[in-house]
This record gives C-alpha cells, structure tokens and sequence, in this order.
C-alpha cells in the first residue's frame, strides 16, 4: 500500500475510534443517556435540612404582625453542595466543548483530505473502466497492475461513507454539548447567584434579625397543641419525666421519675437519645419518697412533694442534698383533692416562663383550684390566686406564661376547658383538643425552653407541640 494511503487508513482508525468513545462515554459522562436535566423548577426543592420553626403566625385588630419564630443551628448550607457540582459538571462540558472544537479543526482538515482522496478516486475508477475497454491495446502486465491498485482501493468506498458520518456525530456532538452548556450556564444563574460565603452571610443576618424579633415577644397565649410524638415505652401506667427549662442549650439532660407513690429512685440520662436507649448517666435515691407524678425541675433542682404530706421539697441535683423544704398552708394532700385519675395528684409543681409555681386546692377555697407562684429558693409562698375551677374535675393543668391551663379529664377525648390569668385575674373557658393517644394521661407540664408539653401516657412518655399566639412589641409600647 502506498504512503498515501497509510496516511488515510491511520485517519479514518482515528476516527473509528473517536466516534466510538464519543457515542458510549460522553453521553453518560454528560448525562445525556440516562440523566436529564430538570428545569429550575425542580432545583427549588433543595431546601436546608434544618428549617425555621414557626410557632405561631397570627395578626392583631390593628394589623401587627404576630408571630414566633425559632431559628435553626448556624449550619452549612446544603445547597452549596449542589452548586459546587453543578459547577464541577459546567467546567467537564466546558473542557469537552474546548476538546471537541480541536477534534472538529483536526477532523475539518483530515475530511478534505478525504474528499481530495475520494475524487481522485472516483477519477482513477473512470479511467480503469476507459483501459479496460480498451485493453487490448495495453500490454497484460500493465492492466494487471492496475487491476492490484483498484481491488485495493475499493474496500475504501463504504469506509469514506462511515467516515462522513462519524464526523457528521461530531458536530451533532459539539451542537449537544453546547446547548447543555447554556442549560447549566442558566441553572448556576438560577440558584448560585451568591457564593456560599455571601449566601452565608445573608443567612446569618437574617437570623440575627429574627432573634432581635425574638426579644421583642411577650409572653404567648396558647392556642393549638398537636403531636403527641412517642419518644418512649416504658414504667408503669403513671410516672414523670422532664428536662430543665434553665438549662444551657448544651444541657439536655433527662430525669425519670416511675410511679406516683412508694418511690425514692430518679434516674438521669445525658439525652434524648440516651433515655430512648436506656443508658443512664446516674441514679439519684431521694431521702423521702414522693407522691403523685407533678414534679418539676428547675434551674438545676428537683422540687416534689414528700409523700403523705403538703411538704415541698427542694433537692439539688449537684450536691444530691435537701436545699429547702417548706409546707404549703392549708393544701390537701394524699388523695383529697387529686386529679381525675387520683394517684395522690393533690399537689402539681410547675415552671414556666414566669418562674415555680404551685397548683392545688384547699378547704378554705371549697376544693377549688389555688394558683401559688413560690420563691425558687425557699419555697415561700409569693403571692396566691383562687379559682373557681374543681380541682377533682380536673384532668391536669400546666401553666404558659402565667396563665394556667386545665383539662377536663385524662381519658380519651380530653381537652383544655379551662384557663385562668394570674396577671389580670381572670378566667375564660376555652376549647382546645389534643389527642391522647394512649387513653390514660397521669402528667402533663410545659417547658418553656423547648415551648412543648411533656406527657406520661399510660406508660408511653410523649411530646406535644403548642402554638403560641405573641405580640411583637414596637417601640411605641410603653
């Protein structure tokens, strides 16, 4: 074969193996064999795993905005992520597309080559068909040659087809990749119109912008409970469990209190997710047992009624000693005034944003409920509040912002009948359902800092959410 064409039988192998590749690895490599890409429409779900939480959302009679909001953890945003692959797939096409335009050049010059070659040879044909008629007149010696060159060229026809072909898939190639490149160029414009840092930024003054909303709220009137959320199985029908509301956000230390009577052990767990596991950090054995399921604790302490008594007692945690104890004048105690369900409930101690309160009831206001806020320190009796609110006709009661709140039972169907305001002495009947899931509530306390209620369904310890319906304040408020 001649030099020439070695030359042309390198060029179209070359090119064999080009198309090749180009028509199984760049489509894939691209996505265009199996991934399509989606418009911006699609690409607007991505979203933060962490959101913000809102409360409530609400507005006044003159038109205020009204609303809580809780922001999330200072985290990485994870739509940068996205972004950064999308540019990563953007510079692979634009690499492609500066690769494929040299392949085109070099493929442009060989294919004139071909062309030149193709003629030449379609010329060579004419001329062979011209000798052979007249090959008579030629010496068989040299027809013979002749004939060699033909037969040799002519496998090259079908070849120099495949070859127009393959470069015809180059350019439909090149005319892909850059279509898809202006789709990407469009998508980054879409969602990366600012790089993290600046994305961050504005993350992070909005966030400081709500927390100034934040400081500006007043205490919330409740207005919804939903859930409840089971976080565990586990005691016997009535207990407790509870978190610190003072706690650091780093402090989410758990205490489980089982039973509501002929007890003296609480158990601490680190965290949520050690108390669903089991695994205790310390065992606390109290020097007197305690009675009912009302406990609270607060600012680092346990505060419980000592069984068969209207004694409070202040037990701390870190020196696993009594701080104070003190009786509660004239409350009944040991199942005279209890809740619905009994189970010496006569004596609830909360907290709330406000600060410790006592709920019970006494002779001298006919059995009815009595509101006490306590000093945190000695137990002493602040100031008190009567109600005309049964204390037996209740199913539990917790108090939100110095508001207490009753049910009207502990069975199925139970729902937040009652409230009272300690801050302007006045009661309301209200309506408010939630679902008691597992038929038999023996606790039910709010907790400020995590703005939800903590549940003892017949052994079953459960979570409820609460909206909140708050009123920003404005620098015209006095």
């Amino acid at each position: 074969m001649s030099p020439p064409l070695l030359k042309l039988g390198a060029v179209l192998s070359t090119m064999a193996m080009i198309s090749n590749w180009m028509s199984q690895t760049l489509p894939s490599l691209v996505g265009l064999n199996t991934t399509r890409i989606t418009t911006s429409d699609t690409l607007t779900q991505i979203s933060p795993k962490e959101g913000w939480q809102v409360y409530s959302s609400a507005q006044d009679p003159d038109g205020r905005c009204i609303c809580t909001v809780v922001a999330p953890e200072q985290n990485l945003c994870s739509r940068d992520a996205k972004s950064r692959q999308l540019r990563q797939l953007l510079e692979k096409v634009q690499n492609m597309s500066q690769s494929i335009e040299v392949l085109n050049l070099r493929t442009q010059r060989d294919f004139q080559y071909v062309l030149k070659m193709e003629t030449q040879m379609k010329g060579l044909k004419a001329k062979f068909r011209q000798i052979e008629d007249d090959r008579k007149t030629l010496m068989t010696k040299h027809f013979q040659e002749l004939k060699e060159k033909m037969d040799e060229l002519l496998p090259l026809i079908p070849v120099l087809e495949q070859y127009k072909t393959d470069a015809k898939l180059i350019t439909q190639f090149k005319e892909e990749i850059r279509n898809l490149s202006t789709v990407l160029t469009g998508i980054q414009e879409e969602i990366g119109a600012y790089d993290y840092e600046e994305l961050h930024q504005r993350v992070v003054n909005l966030e400081t912008r709500l927390r100034d909303c934040m400081k500006k709220l007043t205490c919330g009137k409740l207005m919804k409970i939903t859930g409840p959320i089971t976080v565990k199985i586990s005691g016997t029908r009535f207990g407790a469990w509870m978190t610190d509301p003072l706690a650091s956000e780093k402090n989410n230390r758990v205490w489980y209190m089982d039973s509501y009577t002929n007890n003296k052990i609480v158990r601490e767990y680190k965290s949520i997710a050690d108390f669903v596991s089991g695994a205790e950090s310390r065992t606390y054995n109290l020097p007197f047992k305690w009675a009912g399921t009302n406990h609270v604790v607060y600012n680092g302490s346990l505060y419980f009624n000592k069984y068969q008594s209207n004694i409070i007692i202040k037990y701390s945690f870190d020196t696993g000693r009594v701080l104070a104890q003190r009786s509660l004048e004239y409350a009944g105690f040991h199942n005279v005034y209890p809740y619905t369900w009994g189970g010496f409930s006569d004596i609830d101690l909360m907290a709330d944003e406000i600060g410790l309160w006592a709920v019970y009831a006494t002779n001298q206001n006919a059995g009815n409920i009595v509101i006490s806020q306590l000093d945190q320190d000695t137990l002493e009796v602040l100031k008190s509040w009567s109600t005309g609110y049964p204390k037996r006709s209740a199913g539990e009661s917790f108090m939100i912002c110095g508001t207490l709140y009753v049910t009207n039972s502990h069975l199925t169907g139970a729902k937040v009948y009652y409230s009272y305001s300690t801050k302007t002495s006045t009661y309301e009947y209200t309506d408010i359902p939630f679902h008691n899931q597992y038929f038999h509530i023996s606790m039910l306390d709010y907790n400020a800092r995590d703005r939800a209620l903590y549940a003892w369904n017949n052994g079953h310890q459960v979570l409820f959410n609460v909206t909140l319906f708050h009123i920003i304040k404005t620098e015209d408020d006095t």
